[in-house]
């Protein structure tokens, strides 16, 4: 009778620990991509004017800050898709 408890107490928990994985795995794949849209960012316009980016032969007519905010926030999903690929495929089929 104590093995048949141990086994549903067991497969009960299954679901408690995928669950549990879940808000890590999240972190794992935004954490370092947030840093790496840091150092992406801070590198590309430390080497590029923001006010002279031109998209298409067209001048984009932001501010330096939103030139820096969507420079960051573009580098943070391509690091984001990278860090999920990843993440993918490390997961096991359970």
């Amino acid at each position: 009778m104590s093995i048949s408890t141990s086994t549903s107490t067991s497969q009960a928990a299954m679901p408690a620990a995928k669950a549990g994985r879940r808000p890590r795995m999240i972190m794992a794949v935004l954490w370092p991509s947030f840093l790496m849209a840091c150092v992406s960012s801070g590198l590309l316009f430390s080497l590029i004017d923001p006010v002279e980016l031109v998209l298409l032969d067209n001048q984009l007519h932001l501010s330096q800050l939103g030139t820096y905010t969507a420079g960051f926030f573009l580098f943070w999903l391509l690091g984001t898709i990278a860090s999920s690929l990843t993440a993918l495929l490390l997961v096991d089929a359970d």
